[in-house]
């Protein structure tokens, strides 16, 4: 079977692909920050980094930071990689990184183009947003008496099980390059999910949808997070919400 590295592997989506891999009988090395034996800060580098892959033949991708460090992060990871005679660096991205003009999407598309040019047999996969990431914003929003939401943004949540198992069939697959992104089963105005967070958490809010400025709030409204012509999720947000009633 193969030795598999998955970076960010006690994370929202790395937990999972990890426990899927393992269930198909692979070794996995699970990367973060602080769980040993292999604790590493990638932002840092270090030897701790090299023995982590040695031995490795894929390295799964899924550490990342919305605060920064990704592009030094995969620096540090494609450097060490190659070292090691890694032969398949598999990365997770997101649907619109080339599209919407915000901070972390940029830095996300410049780690996808380091990857693309690192020499190493490669994949990349797009999914849209994570139905956790949407009930995260909304928990924060309902705080207040009044939900405000961004005027006439469209969402399409997608289950993070179902990009963890995509995931973990790429692992074992050849490097397949771009690959098609993937897409929650539907295509909503963001205010029917607020609307969906509220009645499964009991909550009363008025709901006010608010114009924005900016270049990358043209870009959501247009839909350049979207993948509606790769709608291949099956779980809705609504099943989402109804396995977490702690919410």
């Amino acid at each position: 079977m193969t030795t598999i590295l998955v970076t960010g592997g006690t994370g929202t989506l790395g937990r999972p692909v990890t426990e899927r891999l393992r269930a198909d009988g692979h070794e996995v090395r699970v990367l973060s920050r602080h769980t040993r034996p292999y604790a590493v800060d990638l932002r840092e580098g270090g030897p701790a980094l090299d023995t982590a892959l040695a031995g490795v033949e894929t390295v799964v991708h899924c550490a990342s930071n919305p605060r920064g460090g990704d592009e030094r992060a995969a620096d540090h990871l494609i450097a060490a990689a190659r070292r090691a005679g890694v032969g398949h660096l598999l990365h997770i991205s997101i649907v619109g990184v080339d599209r919407v003009p915000l901070g972390y999407y940029e830095s996300k598309l410049a780690v996808e183009r380091r990857i693309e040019e690192s020499g190493l047999g490669w994949t990349v996969l797009r999914a849209t947003q994570f139905h956790d990431l949407v009930a995260s914003v909304l928990r924060g929003l309902a705080r207040s008496p009044v939900l405000p939401l961004p005027a006439g943004v469209p969402d399409q949540p997608i289950e993070v099980a179902e990009v963890a198992d995509r995931l973990a069939e790429l692992a074992v697959a050849p490097p397949a390059g771009r690959v098609p992104d993937m897409g929650g089963p539907q295509v909503r105005s963001f205010e029917s999910l607020a609307h969906a967070y509220l009645r499964a958490t009991g909550r009363r809010r008025a709901v006010v949808n608010v114009p924005l400025l900016g270049r990358a709030y043209r870009a959501f409204r247009a839909g350049g997070h979207l993948a509606p012509e790769q709608a291949v999720g099956k779980g809705t947000f609504e099943e989402y919400l109804a396995r977490r009633p702690g919410r």
